[in-house]
């Protein structure tokens, strides 16, 4: 579990679970009323944080600059949604289906929250208090000192109820606090899909003409004259004789050889689109309202009226 002091080292930073996988950004931390220590963490969760997760921080350890959680990411963002109250709180029955979802066993809690931190019962037997808000984005204060009623105050600044102020929200300097929320829009970065190089081998019929010669024999007869009478009276002057030549000619000839002409590779290239975000936050709208009295006997009337403390 974490502490007081550990508070502004878990708000706006990652909390992870047992895996090493980012489930969100730590959004609030919820007391116990009774205790006053902390017991849950709200985690932002969803494309842009559009969900609010709880959290039980009671077995959580802060490493570093993160928070880690002994529960699966996907176990986080399937928890039950619940309701938290105008004035931070979780209801019995909300914290009670949240204990149970993540497998803690309620009548233990109930024996925790009826000790204090150091050992000695508390005053009042009964369940756990219900948990209050400890504080928003922005700078983290250290944790508010436990209230009126043994309600824990809250961290960073987010209004609770503190010593000197009243029931109805007023400090003693008579002014009401007015909080509205802000809405922080963030990117995530997740696989969109795959490509890949893929080789492979294709045959190509490829024509081309090339010059081939051959040889053929052409007879060429000549008459006999004082050149070449000698030779032509060299022989046998009547006898059977034959003379052979041989002929050549170019056939093609086709053989292949592997030579490099490209290389391929993918790059990736960033580009950067407007996206347009829409979202709903809260603000609180602070109103003047004005009683007269009829009669300065219903106002001595209405003075004597018991007021809550």
């Amino acid at each position: 579990m974490i502490t007081r002091e550990e508070i502004a080292n878990v708000l706006d930073h990652p909390v992870y679970d047992g895996d090493g996988n980012k489930i969100g950004d730590a959004k609030h931390v919820f007391f116990d009323d009774m205790t006053g220590r902390p017991e849950w963490v709200s985690v932002k969760t969803g494309m842009f944080g559009s969900n609010e997760s709880f959290i039980p921080i009671r077995d959580a350890a802060v490493v570093q600059d993160h928070l880690e959680v002994p529960y699966r990411k996907e176990q986080v963002k399937d928890a039950p949604n619940v309701d938290v109250d105008a004035g931070g709180h979780l209801s019995e029955s909300e914290e009670h289906r949240l204990y149970d979802y993540y497998g803690i066993n309620w009548d233990s809690v109930l024996s925790e929250a009826e000790r204090t931190d150091d050992g000695r019962f508390a005053a009042g037997p009964g369940p756990a208090g219900t948990a209050s808000a400890a504080g928003a984005a922005g700078a983290a204060g250290t944790a508010g000192m436990a209230g009126m009623a043994g309600t824990a105050g809250t961290a960073g600044g987010m209004t609770g109820r503190q010593e000197g102020a009243d029931r109805t929200g007023m400090r003693g300097d008579d002014a009401m606090t007015r909080s509205e929320e802000q809405m922080h829009v963030g990117v995530e970065r997740r696989e969109s899909g795959r490509a890949r190089l893929r080789k492979y081998v294709v045959t190509e019929e490829v024509q081309q003409t090339v010059p081939v010669s051959h040889e053929e024999v052409r007879v060429e007869r000549e008459p006999i004259t004082d050149a070449n009478r000698g030779d032509a009276l060299a022989g046998p002057e009547i006898s059977e004789a034959e003379h052979e030549v041989t002929l050549h000619e170019e056939r093609p000839v086709v053989e292949t050889e592997t030579v490099p002409v490209e290389r391929v590779r993918m790059v990736t290239e960033e580009h950067v689109e407007d996206e347009v975000v829409r979202g709903r936050v809260r603000k609180e709208r602070i109103e003047a309202e004005t009683e007269r009295f009829d009669d300065e006997s219903a106002r001595l009337d209405d003075e004597r009226r018991p007021g809550r403390e």
